[in-house]
């Protein structure tokens, strides 16, 4: 048990830390490399900007983990790469990227196509303007509220806890998960599977909000799973098993028409003496 306690004291932090590198770089790897981010979920980078901008504002009112607060601070930067890759290599439609669109009366519109503008600017400027209205609020007296900390920190904990979501529901809308790396979901199941044993084994103050969220984060990741699962392996088995279906199919249709062939030169054969 101390050697658990110690790994998750000590080495948990560092993977932390590291975490949104681990878990990010591979997928801008591939983004760069294939030229497209088609089946990528624009959505995953502004989760995870505005959930670690706000952890960033909440950690000078509460001070939790400096851990937590580095791992927040190098996500930021990992994000403005993934997103700036990602814009740079979106397909011509653009549908891929829009999850909470559909066919039909069901389509949800979002104001003014939020975080669906074919520029590029408008998303720097709503990050920029995001950073500066918490600047704003941050120096006036409105920061030193307790009400003001704990709800900036629940808002935050609370929009990561939905990361998974938005690559859940272009999954279900595309019927399939082309486009999404295993790597990201690997990394998002260890890395919250180890989050959560931090959270609960560290001797740091981790606040309640931190643990509940994690915990939610990680009933979406293991559905996530599933899903990838379900979709790259079960439906590739099913079409497999009816293509094979097919085959046998066309085989006795070509056996049977064979045999019609046969027993139509027969019938004339048979014709033929009955003449002679």
């Amino acid at each position: 048990m101390n050697v658990i306690h110690l790994a998750l004291e000590y080495g948990a932090p560092v993977f932390l830390i590291t975490s949104p590198l681990t878990s990010y770089l591979d997928q801008i790897l591939s983004i760069h490399r294939s030229r497209s981010s088609a089946g990528f979920s624009l959505d995953i980078p502004l989760i995870m900007l505005v959930a670690s901008i706000l952890k960033v504002f909440y950690w000078w009112g509460e001070y939790y983990s400096n851990a937590l607060l580095a791992q927040a601070v190098v996500m930021i930067a990992t994000q403005v790469v993934l997103l700036k890759v990602a814009l740079d290599n979106r397909p011509r439609s653009g549908v891929e990227h829009t999850p909470f669109s559909g066919a039909g009366a069901g389509e949800i519109q979002r104001p003014y196509d939020f975080w669906q503008w074919r520029s590029t600017q408008p998303y720097w400027m709503t990050m920029v303007y995001f950073v500066a209205a918490l600047f704003v609020l941050h120096i006036t007296p409105l920061s030193n509220l307790p009400t003001y900390i704990s709800i900036l920190g629940a808002v935050g904990l609370a929009v990561e806890a939905t990361l998974p979501i938005p690559q859940i529901l272009a999954n279900h809308r595309a019927g399939s998960c082309k486009g999404f790396r295993v790597s990201v979901l690997a990394a998002w199941l260890i890395g919250d599977t180890c989050k959560m044993g931090y959270f609960f084994a560290s001797s740091e103050p981790i606040p309640w909000t931190f643990k509940l969220c994690g915990i939610f984060q990680c009933i979406c990741d293991f559905y996530l799973g599933a899903q990838y699962f379900f979709y790259t392996y079960t439906r590739k088995n099913g079409k497999m098993a009816a293509g094979s279906d097919r085959g046998e199919e066309e085989q006795e249709l070509v056996e049977r028409e064979g045999r019609n062939e046969e027993e139509d030169r027969w019938d004339a054969g048979e014709k033929d003496i009955r003449m002679t």
